[in-house]
């Protein structure tokens, strides 16, 4: 069993599985941390950005003032921005049988995988998956393609040149695998490979595996996955979440009597509860307001958004922001605001029992409906009218570079009234907000990441127990700003094995056992015998068929009787004569009860030689050997055919026949 490890982050994994001749995909999270090396993409025209100097290396030699722009002494790639993909060089990724998906966020290099690889395989995720997975992606694709840019800088990734740069440009690595956004055409010839599953439905795969998965209580429709064979059990955990928010609460007891357990998706933030960071939102967010400033929160359409909504609710009448305007700016912020609102089934009991009320699930509805909260495709059209100052505007991407926030940016970052609030943990905010420097506008930073921290992952494995656990080496190790925490690392017996990006991992632990059909007319003809109290054993001669991964023991089939020909043949063919199985034998010869039975038989001069295996037995006047081991017993003697026999036939005495 092997596992290769195609990408280098921890929260957004993908590995490959091959198990019992199938090769599984878990996983296919896409590294957007690359895009903080580029300039952002503005929605209008920034007189700021296209000024910015190029960039020469101090001794004049390199020129890429085209590529590269300055700004605040960093260095940004003036150009489309591009992500990491996951590796594609380790192996055939056209041989992946399957893709098994745990949550939106980690499938956004699907179409990467599945469009450019030559994969012909099946994908299986959840319903929410895949839905807001799809809203998601679509956001992506239109931040790209509403804002293009002419050239695409290339120059800057050469070896030579990149050694030259300031970081941390320098230090990128992979610059050459980084490529452009995906097309909408590409997204929904991916989205169509994926066959949707619930929580512990049970999936065949080619007979020899089976695949189900686990709420794990992280994002709508997020899942651990179970991968089993008849003996052995894999479990997948990746993004997982104990607190009470709005998924399905995570499934525990499924993921005991693993052999291996892979373990992704740890949280970001292991310093940070996840409570008093909505606490500290909340009150900056109603500081700004009063002050007369407006607040941006850079977030993804769907997640965490949802519970800052639920959050504002019941917090708005009580800090007096009843007449705040709040806006939600996204290409897909209609889809994703309606789709949490019928996803019942996937939501923690207490928001499953309002849907029969009937209420809606989230207070965001009723947030929409009194116009507290209203949502925009983007800043064009409705929104520039409706538009009104102080108020709050929750709008992509976290990262800054792209999308209506680089608009918002440009707009507030100058007065120091306003405040920016980050609440996604996916990103450095120091890097996010470098190219806007200096800035003016106040910056918090409040990540809420509900992911498992290290105590509760500790007591998770302590109660399921998986012989072998697998996780990335950033768990092995404290963080490096905090290398005294040794708190901050999973510590476990036997240690974990750890993996990085383009490593092979020999799992474990082999597979010892098949399981084997056999007929009931072929069970009928067996005939145990007891070979110890409790204990029977019965001879089958039988051929073996497989087929789908799944083996059946079948008679021996009799040989067709020969039709009789009308030429007259001089020698009649024989059919073939099916031998009967010589008998096989079992049980142990005593040494001191055969030494006694060769005297009594004649054989008086033996020498005992201790071996190894068993004893070696010198008959000096016969000179022969005989080799009593614990699976055979050997009798090696020169041309004496009667004597050899004698002494088979003593050794048979002891043996049982089968």
């Amino acid at each position: 069993m092997k596992l290769y490890c195609l990408s280098g982050h921890p929260t957004l994994p993908c590995n490959v599985l091959k198990f019992k001749s199938t090769t599984i995909m878990l996983d296919c999270g896409l590294d957007t941390t690359s895009v903080l090396n580029f300039l952002p993409l503005p929605l209008v025209h920034s007189p700021r950005l296209s000024k910015l100097p190029g960039w020469v290396s101090k001794d004049g030699t390199v020129n890429l003032e085209k590529e590269l722009k300055e700004c605040a002494g960093r260095v940004f790639v003036d150009s489309q921005p591009e992500f990491c993909l996951p590796e594609r060089e380790l192996l055939d990724l056209s041989t992946v049988d399957v893709i098994l998906i745990s949550n939106y966020h980690c499938m956004m290099a699907l179409p990467y995988i599945t469009e450019r690889t030559g994969f012909t395989g099946t994908v299986y995720a959840t319903e929410p998956t895949l839905q807001i997975g799809r809203l998601l992606m679509e956001e992506l694709v239109n931040f790209m393609e509403r804002v293009p840019k002419a050239q695409s800088a290339t120059c800057w990734k050469n070896k030579e040149i990149q050694r030259m740069l300031p970081g941390p440009l320098k230090d990128a690595v992979e610059v050459w695998t980084w490529k452009r956004s995906y097309s909408m055409q590409e997204v929904n010839s991916a989205l169509s490979k994926v066959q949707l599953v619930g929580y512990s439905q049970k999936v065949e795969l080619f007979g020899a595996v089976q695949v189900s998965p686990l709420s794990s209580g992280y994002s709508l429709g997020s899942s651990n996955w179970i991968i089993q064979s008849h003996h052995e059990k894999v479990s997948y955990v990746s993004g997982s979440s104990l607190l009470t928010t709005h998924p399905q609460p995570m499934d525990q007891s499924s993921l005991k009597n693993s052999d291996v357990l892979i373990l992704t998706g740890l949280t970001q933030m292991p310093t940070a509860n996840p409570d008093g960071m909505l606490g500290e939102f909340c009150s900056n967010l109603a500081m700004t307001i009063r002050a007369g400033g407006n607040v941006l929160v850079p977030c993804y359409s769907s997640g965490v958004i949802y519970d800052l909504l639920e959050c504002l609710y019941q917090f708005i009448d009580s800090a007096n922001l009843g007449t705040t305007p709040f806006y939600f700016i996204s290409p897909v912020a209609n889809s994703s605001l309606e789709f949490s609102q019928i996803f019942a089934e996937w939501l923690c009991h207490n928001k499953q029992s309002k849907v029969y009320l009937p209420e809606p699930p989230f207070p965001h509805a009723e947030l929409i409906q009194t116009n507290k909260l209203k949502h925009y495709p983007s800043i064009h059209g409705d929104f520039s009218t409706d538009f009104r100052q102080p108020c709050v505007v929750f709008t992509g991407h976290p990262s800054l570079r792209f999308g209506d926030v680089v608009h918002f940016m440009e707009l507030w970052g100058k007065s120091g009234l306003n405040t920016i609030i980050f609440t996604e943990p996916d990103f450095s905010y120091l890097d996010a907000l470098a190219p806007y420097q200096p800035l003016a506008m106040k910056c918090v930073y409040c990540p809420i990441d509900t992911r498992l921290n290290f105590h509760q992952v500790s007591k998770l494995l302590k109660e399921v127990q998986p012989l072998h656990v697998v996780c990335p080496e950033q768990y092995t190790q404290p963080p490096l700003t905090q290398s005294h925490r040794s708190d901050l690392m999973l510590e476990l017996q036997p240690p974990p094995m750890p993996y990085r990006r383009c490593s092979v991992l020999n799992l474990p632990f082999r597979r010892r056992y098949e399981r084997v059909y056999i007929l009931p007319e072929l069970a009928n003809s067996l005939v145990p015998s007891e070979i110890k109290p409790g204990i029977s054993l019965a001879t089958v001669s039988a051929v073996l068929h497989s087929k789908d991964n799944k083996h059946t023991l079948q008679s021996v089939p009799k040989p067709p009787p020969v039709a009789p020909s009308k030429k007259r043949k001089r020698v009649i063919e024989e059919p073939p004569v099916v031998l009967a199985p010589k008998p096989l034998l079992s049980g142990a010869v005593p040494l001191d009860a055969f030494l006694s039975t060769l005297q009594k038989h004649g054989i008086t001069e033996v020498k005992v030689e201790e071996t190894a295996d068993g004893h070696i037995l010198h008959l000096q006047a016969e000179d022969t050997l005989i080799q009593l081991e614990e699976d055979g017993t050997h009798i090696v003697c020169d041309n004496n055919e009667p004597l050899r026999t004698t002494l088979r036939d003593l050794v048979l005495r002891f043996l049982q026949k089968l």
